[in-house]
């Protein structure tokens, strides 16, 4: 690893801080060195606040040895008005001469723009270190703006013998049939505090009565989504309840049914479901969602390819019959073990 890898990779670690927290923002670190040592480092801990490298530059003690030193940052500076001032024009009003950048950011409004204001006022600039590194860092961002849709997680727990959920009946209702153990559900827990949105099928919320919140971990309770064509999920269950935003696909005349943080988008349910979706959630700028399920919705979302990771837990259970789970034609880029549970991942690169 080179002198620039190696503070590049430190503001990546220094980003990581904001993961969960920076929505619609990307998370970037960023770090001043002189002379080999850094004298300042920061990162964007939240949408609307100062970005990473106002806080770097915030940091550094004697202001007088910027014009010397070198700032690195995992993502191009901004170079627009926003919420906080442009990072590019602040780099250029200290005197800042050497700037070591990460990626280009994607985004419409910076895109290159940011690296022409550094260069076209007298700065040196490198661009592409650990770009990989940090394009994964910020997939959830890039995505969005590559790809005009969320970053997709798919994510289930299937039983040893391939089952999805036990064949339900009245007995059955209102409760899940866990087949994780409670190490794995935590880890669960954690992806939801690390993405933006999640989403369940009308059947799911009818046989579960999920909360989709944090509950075993710590962080901010992300986006409820649900997909209801004819509205008949009670008010009453867990999904409704909490202060989180909840938004509801259906195809009923949503006007007669409001309630507190609900809101209701109107979708074509004979139509490409998964592609509806993806396309109101892009409107309404929710950069990543996480699929629960059911079966049924998290296949839909295989069949149309509109996926970029998959977290599949299985279970030390059998069931041997029920629902099958979805079927994923790919070999896991990992597998790990959460004691009895064996954790697939997959990537849809």
């Amino acid at each position: 690893m080179n002198i620039h890898e190696k503070y590049i990779n430190r503001c990546i670690e220094l980003a990581k801080n904001g993961l969960g927290a920076t929505y619609p923002n990307p998370m970037v670190g960023s770090v001043v060195v002189l002379n080999d040592t850094i004298i300042g480092e920061g990162w964007h801990r939240k949408a609307g606040e100062s970005h990473a490298e106002v806080n770097a530059i915030n940091s550094v003690n004697d202001k007088t040895l910027l014009k010397e030193a070198t700032i690195y940052v995992n993502l191009e500076p901004c170079s627009h008005y926003g919420k906080t001032p442009p990072c590019a024009n602040l780099i250029v009003e200290k005197g800042i001469k050497n700037v070591v950048i990460g990626s280009i950011d994607t985004n419409s409004k910076v895109k290159g723009k940011g690296v022409e204001h550094l260069k076209k006022h007298g700065c040196n600039v490198i661009v592409g270190v650990l770009e990989n590194e940090c394009k994964n860092l910020n997939k959830r961002f890039f995505t969005f703006h590559n790809k005009k849709r969320p970053f997709i997680i798919l994510k289930w727990a299937e039983t040893v013998d391939g089952f999805f959920d036990k064949l339900r009946n009245e007995a059955d209702e209102n409760s899940p049939n866990w087949i994780s153990n409670q190490y794995s559900q935590q880890l669960s827990h954690k992806m939801r505090a690390e993405n933006e949105s999640i989403l369940v099928g009308t059947t799911t919320a009818l046989n579960d009565n999920p909360n989709l919140n944090v509950r075993n971990w710590s962080g901010q309770n992300p986006v409820k989504i649900v997909i209801d064509k004819t509205l008949k999920i009670p008010l009453n269950y867990n999904l409704f309840k909490g202060s989180s935003k909840i938004i509801v696909f259906t195809e009923e005349y949503f006007e007669k049914r409001v309630a507190k943080n609900m809101f209701f988008e109107k979708i074509d349910f004979s139509k490409n479901i998964p592609k509806q979706i993806c396309d109101v959630l892009y409107r309404l700028e929710i950069q990543a969602v996480i699929i629960e399920g059911g079966a049924k919705t998290l296949q839909s979302f295989i069949d149309e390819n509109l996926w970029d990771e998959a977290f599949v837990f299985m279970g030390n259970v059998l069931f041997h019959n029920g629902l099958k789970a979805p079927k994923l034609k790919k070999t896991p880029i990992r597998i790990e073990k959460v004691l009895t549970d064996t954790l697939k991942i997959y990537s849809n690169k």
